[in-house]
């Protein structure tokens, strides 16, 4: 590539006052007069000690730079805020969008002509793709990778098992001594949730977009082969400067349906939902609620994976990681749709073996028939709501039962344990304000814990129905991201307890049973909530957040701004 067609070379390749100030400043690092004309490749770095999920990623940005080197480049690293998902209050959810910006002003400032984003804690993986969307230069994802597998008294254990543990702890099955016990054996290595929690889910995701190198979803963190990965990233971004293959060539709408027809068959997390519509939005993809329904409804379960299965992340790429599982799928995928090292992914995964058909299923005779997902609509969400089929129970498929409201996650954890509460199995639990708007932030608390009544009678599901979301990790008859929240006053944000609703997940139906004369008398009687923040981001965030089935970005983040930056800073 000539000098003068990088982009970094508007920077570094300036004569006069201008090109000495970038130049110079730089130099105090010890980089000599050549290296300015190499391909300058940034390593958006998301590594921080409060997002234990990428505590390893400085050891995984020194692989990418060995390989930007190699291939002749210029590896400069920078960071962007980290979204830490255990840590972070009240809902890293809540500031995805802010770390979008925070990648997007990032790159396009500074003199860089590709990207390695290095992500892996859940929401880290959309936000730094959102930002890089925005700008479209050459982008390449390297994730982190899963933890291995947890082991306590022989048992494998993961994230997942957390739900059931909160569970055990109301019923006296499980005691907070065991608790601190097994800590330390749930996450013993580096890396994110070793299960199909939202991480894996990113994970697989932008392989199936085909950001990734083959098999990047997959790779155990600690597994020295994720380093040779990186290095392989490394080499490969500057190649995609040289040829200019930026993220608008490979983020067509073939690779958004191949990313929803694989996140149906592994049984991905129902964030993956919002999440994709955030990016198809930034790079400016139509795509839409149904989409995901239409693309996923006859897809079966192929993926053995808690929380719908029985194994972990570590088996699956025993296995033969993602490209088995894409094989698998050819016959349903847009084989001819272009991958970050140049070929397609029907090529990339031709020659994909599976090692293991109790992890790996066959389309013939797969882990489940219920699909990983499937999109609800009726006069409780005009919009929609997303239910995860695969890991629910089939005898709540289609079900109709008496409402047992809470107007807030405060109003749900004072009354969910009273021994007074009018409950049984047949009750359809419901969540208010726990939406985009109405949280603010759309926290994981979908997945309400039972009962402690019902846990103590045996019952261990429920329909639960809420404005929010759940954890990947999470399993149950859950139905979330109900849209519009009730924070909007729409029809779910006027429901009262003892109203009777109905679920028919196989006629894709959510309704209760009122008139719509009801529910417009009960809407004119509804009062919003208090403003939830009267400054900073929080107070821009509620005011410009967009609803669930359109992705929760804000309104003025859709689209893009491309890469060019037309003045100068001195």
């Amino acid at each position: 590539m000539k000098e003068e067609q990088l982009r970094s070379s508007n920077w570094f390749g300036r004569t006069g006052k201008d090109g000495f100030i970038y130049r110079s400043w730089m130099k105090n690092s010890g980089i000599p007069d050549h290296e300015f004309k190499k391909p300058v490749i940034g390593i958006c770095n998301t590594w921080s000690e409060l997002t234990p999920c990428n505590a390893h990623f400085r050891e995984l940005a020194a692989s990418v730079k060995r390989g930007v080197l190699e291939a002749g480049g210029l590896p400069l690293e920078f960071p962007v805020m980290s979204l830490g998902e255990t840590l972070m209050k009240p809902t890293a959810m809540l500031f995805r969008n802010l770390a979008s910006m925070d990648v997007e002003e990032s790159i396009r400032a500074n003199p860089l002509d590709g990207v390695v984003l290095l992500c892996g804690c859940d929401k880290t993986t959309p936000s730094l793709l959102m930002g890089a969307c925005s700008v479209n230069l050459p982008t390449l994802i390297v994730s982190g990778g899963p933890m291995l597998t947890g082991k306590y008294q022989g048992q494998s254990i993961g994230t997942s098992d957390v739900w059931r543990l909160a569970a055990g702890l109301e019923t006296g099955a499980v005691q907070e001594t065991e608790l601190n016990d097994m800590e330390g054996a749930l996450c013993r290595s580096q890396g994110h949730c070793a299960v199909m929690g939202t991480a894996s889910t990113m994970a697989c995701m932008v392989e199936a977009l085909g950001l990734s190198l083959p098999g990047n979803a997959a790779i155990p963190a600690v597994d020295a082969r994720r380093k040779v990965l990186a290095q392989y990233s490394g080499s490969r971004i500057v190649e995609m400067v040289r040829e200019q293959l930026c993220l608008s060539d490979i983020l067509t709408r073939q690779a958004f349906e191949n990313a929803i027809i694989t996140n149906a068959a592994i049984g991905g997390s129902t964030n993956f939902v919002i999440h994709l519509l955030a990016i198809a939005g930034r790079i400016g993809v139509p795509l839409n609620l149904q989409d995901f329904d239409t693309l996923s409804k006859n897809i079966p379960l192929l993926v053995n994976l808690q929380p719908s299965g029985a194994f972990f992340m570590e088996d699956l790429y025993y296995a033969g990681g993602l490209p088995a599982v894409l094989k698998e799928l050819d016959d349903l995928l847009h084989a001819d749709a272009l991958t970050v090292n140049g070929k397609t992914i029907g090529e990339n995964n031709r020659n994909a073996g599976c090692y293991n058909r109790e992890v790996i299923a066959t389309a013939a005779t797969p882990v489940n028939t219920a699909t990983g997902l499937a999109v609800l609509k009726g006069n409780i969400c005009p919009d929609g709501a997303v239910i995860k089929p695969s890991a629910a129970s089939a005898h709540l498929m289609q079900h109709t039962g008496p409402a047992l409201v809470f107007e807030s996650i405060d109003d749900y954890k004072t009354r969910i344990n009273d021994d007074d509460l009018e409950v049984d199995a047949n009750t359809i639990l419901v969540l208010k304000n726990v939406g985009p708007k109405g949280y603010p932030g759309m926290p994981e608390v979908g997945n309400m814990t039972l009962p402690k009544k019902l846990l103590q009678q045996g019952v261990t599901d429920m329909v639960r129905i809420s404005d929010g979301r759940m954890s990947g990790t999470g399993f149950g008859t859950v139905i979330l991201h109900v849209s519009p929240e009730a924070a909007l006053g729409g029809n779910f944000s006027v429901l009262q307890t003892g109203d009777m609703i109905s679920l028919d997940v196989e006629r894709r139906t959510l309704d209760v049973q009122l008139t719509d004369e009801e529910l417009a008398q009960r809407r004119k009687a509804w009062q919003p909530l208090p403003p939830q923040a009267s400054r900073g981001y929080v107070q821009l965030y509620t005011q410009r957040v967009l609803q669930a089935h359109l992705g929760a970005d804000l309104d003025f983040l859709t689209g893009s701004s491309g890469a060019e930056v037309s003045k100068d800073s001195h």
